[in-house]
């Protein structure tokens, strides 16, 4: 580290510094110039001098008349600009909001568990022996059975709407019999409708054919029915046409009905009975009301048993034992659906019969209530519905003369649950 060098001529012996005289302090001026001032001497001498300036000028260097600036404002005190932003006061400030407190109420629990269970509708015919609805009832009347568990009734309607439904029939080259009674049946139930309903028409030999989709008009209905002049195939069918019309009814809402007219005999099906009861059980909302044709040639069967092999048709070997089987099919069919099988004796029963189906179907009991079992598994539930008195016995039902009449109470044999993945 370098040290300046002391000059031993300016020392004195004593250490003090000689004194400059003015000749060598005018030749020190010529040879450096004028010592500039100190740092702290100008920052004392600047506010002096603005302030002086600026009492002494009313305006800014640019010219323009000098705004003031009130001290209690919050924007620039120069010459930036003329808008001040007023600074908040402390008594301008909003409250902070109140402190929120849950309280817990003794009767709502800490959690809540919402189970999506869906409702089951039923609907229950209550007739007497010969037919006759039972007015009246109410919903205690009422005790439906799911799997032998008692079920809670949680709503009750009395049905008189409108109807849905699918006249299928039979129509194959068989015997004349067989298809004169089939289109009489068929007339008589359009003759039945109202405006409101809303009817089709198909028929099936060895495949269904659709005549006319869903009308409300009776001559579209008519017009259907008149063009089944000439029979083609002599098969029947009937298992592959009910459940073709089970698949197309899957996908109309709400409640429908199947009219089947039918001998009941199935001659060349590709499904066999236990699909068609599969296909009969998954489907819901459809109920089954078969009419059974050809009792003259039933009757003639049973007192010609030898004879009776071809009388369904030509090369169609049929015998006595496979109506009787044909029948109980019939009443499965209806009974797994909540419906009722006819079986009319003559050719002028047949008005009185779909009389009653009309009846049967506008007049009904429909009761809804959510199964104990909320398991979406796809299972086969059973039902069973019973009608009892306001005490839980026995309902006792009496014709004007007083006397008790025996009720039927007609409703599905059971439904499928829905499935997760559905």
């Amino acid at each position: 580290m370098f040290s300046p060098r002391k000059d031993k001529t300016l020392v004195r012996k004593n250490g003090a510094r000689p004194r400059i005289t003015l000749a060598a302090m005018a030749c020190l001026a010529l040879v450096y110039g004028p010592l500039p001032v100190s740092a702290q001497d100008q920052q004392s001498q600047t506010p002096a001098s603005q302030t002086s300036s600026q009492a002494s000028s009313p305006t800014q260097d640019n010219g323009k008349p000098k705004q003031d600036v009130p001290d209690e404002a919050g924007g620039p005190t120069d010459s930036v600009g003329p808008y001040a932003i007023p600074k908040k006061k402390a008594e301008d400030a909003p409250p902070p909001p109140p402190p929120v407190t849950l309280r817990k109420s003794e009767d709502i629990p800490d959690y809540s568990l919402k189970v999506n269970v869906p409702l089951v509708n039923v609907d229950v015919m209550v007739t007497t022996k010969n037919g006759q609805f039972v007015p009246g009832l109410k919903q205690e009347n009422f005790r439906v059975l799911e799997d032998g568990v008692p079920q809670k009734v949680s709503h009750f309607t009395v049905s008189q709407a409108p109807i849905t439904a699918v006249l299928l029939v039979e129509f194959a080259n068989i015997n004349y019999v067989f298809t004169i009674e089939a289109l009489q049946a068929s007339y008589a139930f359009v003759n039945q409708l109202k405006k409101d309903d809303w009817v089709a028409v198909s028929y099936y030999d060895m495949l269904p054919h659709v005549l006319v989709d869903f009308t409300q008009d009776k001559r579209a209905l008519f017009g259907a029915l008149n063009q089944l002049r000439i029979p083609g195939f002599a098969e029947t069918n009937v298992f592959d046409a009910l459940f073709d019309t089970l698949d197309r009814l899957d996908r109309v809402e709400g409640k429908k009905y199947i009219i089947l007219v039918t001998t009941g005999v199935d001659t060349f099906s590709k499904l066999t009975l236990d699909k068609i009861m599969k296909k009969i059980k998954d489907t819901k909302d459809v109920t089954i009301f078969p009419i059974s044709v050809g009792f003259i040639v039933r009757e003639y069967c049973d007192t010609h048993p030898g004879g009776c092999r071809n009388v369904h048709g030509i090369g169609i070997p049929v015998g006595h034992m496979d109506y009787l089987q044909a029948d109980n099919e019939m009443r499965t069919f209806a009974a797994m659906t909540g419906g009722r099988a006819y079986f009319p004796r003559f050719q002028a029963e047949y008005a009185e019969e779909f009389q009653d189906i009309s009846t049967d179907i506008r007049n009904q009991y429909t009761i809804s209530y959510a199964p104990t079992n909320s398991k979406l598994d796809g299972t086969y539930r059973k039902l069973k519905v019973e009608v009892v008195a306001p005490d839980g016995g026995p309902l006792k039902v009496k014709d004007q003369k007083g006397k008790d009449l025996k009720i039927d109470v007609v409703a599905r044999e059971g439904y499928t649950a829905k499935h997760t993945v559905d």
